[in-house]
């Protein structure tokens, strides 16, 4: 069987300089893992429509690189803005980090990245500031409303929303340092030789980001500065984001394994039947299984590194579990404040308390459990011993500071 063309590198990154009228695509080395990605593609029993899905956005990702240095170079002032002391929201799928961010992001005096801004990250190159409102601001908001259209299962397990913040995974997957792409097809050599990169550069080109996001608020009058940054990728290399952001503040979310990984599980084996005409199920929930496994493991080894060092964890990381986020989100979101030496304003807390109201109403998602993908219960709390040991109290809706 001969291999598929549609991930040539080299069309693929002509194609985009083409389309952009551009051919910087500014410093840092992402061509090595696009290619190592790339190699992967061929092999990943893709259909012709998960062909067109990923290679269109593999262009797209290209497209924003080359666009966003554009705007560096014409405004270089972009690099001098400081993103300071981010609050980052982590834990897995499923553990309550959304509504941690969003909370959070509620506070005026913070600033988050709306799903708008992540999905075309770089406004076009003929827009001027003063202009409103920001055309990207239409057509997320028609994409939200394709993807409710034609992927609402995808649409109920993942909503992302123009309006309302949004984890900043794109950035990292546009430098093509990611486990995005081992979500949505099986990419095995992809997925085993990123288990030994050096995350550095794909946190570099997130900083990237937010300085150029920042930057871009500062020009439609936001002043706020203090970052609310949330992924469940960060769990993995939280080394790697201490480097880049030294004075970030950790909000580590907590909920049962069983229960965040069958819906891992579920929301990978998804995108898989929207880029393939076969899925094997259990293969989707034991590779969830084991990445789960594999980024807690270093997750908690790097916390445990913390906590060796002077001064301990106390002033850098924050610990919720689930059920007591859910029970009381705004009790929760104060140990927060209290951990940075922030006040929790009344203002901040109706902003909160407004969003609670208003915040979108989600469809029902789809019932998964873990026989479907083949796992058992008990085959996962062994996998995460060393996790439910370590975060028990959590877990069971016992959070202390």
């Amino acid at each position: 069987m001969e291999p598929s063309s549609a991930f040539d590198v080299d069309a693929l990154l002509g194609d985009a300089q083409r389309k952009e009228g551009l051919t910087d695509w500014g410093p840092g080395e992402f061509e090595g893992p696009l290619r190592v990605l790339l190699d992967d593609y061929p092999r990943a029993g893709l259909n012709a429509i998960g062909e067109h899905i990923l290679r269109s956005g593999i262009v797209h990702s290209l497209r924003m690189r080359l666009r966003a240095q554009e705007w560096i170079r014409r405004h270089p002032e972009i690099l001098e803005e400081q993103v300071a002391a981010p609050i980052v929201v982590v834990g897995m799928m499923r553990s309550g980090t959304t509504l941690l961010q969003r909370l959070l992001a509620a506070d005026p005096r913070f600033i988050c990245a709306y799903g708008w801004e992540v999905v075309e990250v770089a406004p076009r190159l003929d827009y001027r500031f003063g202009d409103a409102p920001d055309p990207r601001i239409a057509i997320s908001e028609m994409r939200e409303a394709k993807s409710r259209e034609l992927a609402p299962e995808l649409f109920a397990i993942h909503p992302m929303y123009a309006r309302e913040a949004e984890e900043e995974i794109v950035f990292l997957a546009d430098a093509f340092l990611s486990h995005v792409p081992e979500s949505g097809a099986h990419l095995p050599r992809y997925r085993s030789w990123l288990d030994g990169q050096d995350f550095g550069p794909a946190y570099e080109y997130l900083h990237r980001m937010l300085q150029f996001v920042q930057w871009q608020k500062r020009q439609r009058g936001q002043v706020a500065q203090r970052w609310v940054l949330k992924s469940p990728a960060h769990l993995g290399y939280l080394d790697a984001l201490r480097a880049r952001f030294g004075d970030l503040h950790l909000v580590h979310m907590h909920r049962d394994p069983r229960t965040t990984i069958a819906s891992g599980a579920s929301l990978n084996a998804t995108l898989h039947a929207m880029h393939a005409d076969t899925v094997d199920l259990p293969r989707v929930g034991a590779q969830w299984l084991q990445r789960m496994g594999w980024t807690n493991d270093r997750a908690i080894a790097v916390r445990d590194g913390w906590a060796c060092e002077a001064g301990g964890e106390a002033g850098r990381v924050t610990d919720i579990g689930f059920v007591d986020a859910v029970a009381d989100p705004i009790g929760q979101v104060s140990r927060v404040y209290d951990a940075i030496g922030l006040r929790l304003t009344g203002d901040a807390e109706d902003a909160m308390r407004r969003w609670l109201r208003e915040r979108p109403r989600e469809t029902a998602r789809p019932p998964y459990g873990l026989e479907k993908y083949g796992l058992r219960p008990e085959q996962v709390d062994e996998r995460f011993t060393l996790y439910n040991k370590r975060f028990g109290q959590q877990i069971g809706g016992t959070t202390h500071a």
